[in-house]
């Protein structure tokens, strides 16, 4: 069964599109889209997912179980990247350090959705609020990443105090848009969120794939960068994944005792963000290589997770 789900998954058109970046830089084509264009789509994609989780905030109903859990989501999308990048560093630069870290601190909505096909096959169902959790894991560590930044940079050691920089990453124009456009979704009523439907989410997936199409043109020029550091990335994207995944497995017992509600906690600590965080780094760090989050995430991280992280998750939580 995690297969066929992997196989489903890898036949998706927007990671098609990544792999076609990297075939054309292959091929010496004059494939690329407008550096312009390119900044408006990763602008887009924040605002959507943004405005999209609002809305599944606004539509949750509120209880202690779920307000414990977004607590739960919050914090481990704060405390993977953390101690992420001071793995990365040893062996990479700052920006990609914290670009990694934010990537497996932030998640994967599809794999969150592949989360969801497995139960479903296995008939076991989650709360709805889990979609929610997932929304607000988004942009935790995407301010984590950009804190880190601010906070280790050259250039930024004559800055006055943690005060100043927290302040800088918190108005880093990638994440007031996420924030804000959260914030604008929870706010907005189901008829007021119609009215722009078709921009945020009949548009998604389109626009998505010219992202990831760009992004695998970036990549397929630096993905010699990816080579270059040997077996570092690539069991950095099975380890510390799986690291996560069993110790979240383990620890959402104390939050809630329904079964796929751990599996999704547990799924979305193991997960990479290969959408919103990339989006997010192009605008707050365009220093860092894509050639080095994005295959550890797409080509690494998520067929993993499908294939060995899903069964072992359920093994810990005991189904």
């Amino acid at each position: 069964m995690p297969y066929d789900l992997l196989l489903e998954n890898l036949t998706n058109p927007a990671l098609l599109f990544f792999v076609l970046g990297i075939i054309a830089v292959h091929l010496k084509s004059d494939l690329e889209i407008p550096e312009n264009s390119s900044k408006f789509i990763s602008l887009y994609l924040l605002f959507a997912i943004g405005f999209k989780g609002g809305q599944e905030l606004a539509h949750s109903t509120f209880t202690m179980e779920i307000v414990w859990s977004m607590i739960f989501g919050i914090s481990i999308a704060a405390l993977i990247p953390l101690y992420s990048f001071f793995i990365l560093k040893r062996r990479l630069n700052l920006y990609d350090s914290a670009a990694i870290a934010a990537a497996y601190g932030s998640v994967s909505a599809v794999t969150f959705v592949t989360a969801a096909t497995y139960l479903e096959n296995m008939n076991i169902s989650f709360g709805g609020h889990m979609v929610a959790v997932m929304a607000l894991m988004e942009a935790p560590a995407i301010i984590i990443g950009v804190v880190l930044i601010r906070l280790y940079a050259p250039k930024q050691k004559e800055q006055a105090g943690m005060k100043h920089i927290i302040q800088h990453a918190l108005t880093n124009g990638s994440v007031v848009l996420i924030l804000g456009s959260l914030i604008i979704g929870i706010l907005a009523s189901e008829q007021q969120a119609q009215g722009i439907k078709p921009f945020t989410t009949d548009l998604f997936k389109g626009f998505l794939a010219i992202f990831l199409l760009d992004m695998g043109i970036i990549s397929g020029r630096k993905l010699k960068d990816f080579i270059r550091y040997g077996w570092f990335t690539p069991l950095f994207g099975i380890i510390i994944p799986l690291l996560n995944g069993c110790i979240v497995a383990w620890l959402s017992g104390i939050i809630s005792t329904d079964p796929g509600n751990r599996f999704i906690f547990a799924i979305l600590a193991a997960s990479a963000s290969y959408i919103a965080v990339p989006a997010a780094m192009k605008i707050a760090a365009p220093q860092a290589n894509p050639g080095l989050y994005l295959p550890m995430a797409l080509a690494v991280t998520f067929p993993f997770n499908i294939t060995f992280g899903m069964p072992i998750f359920m093994y810990i939580i005991g189904l």
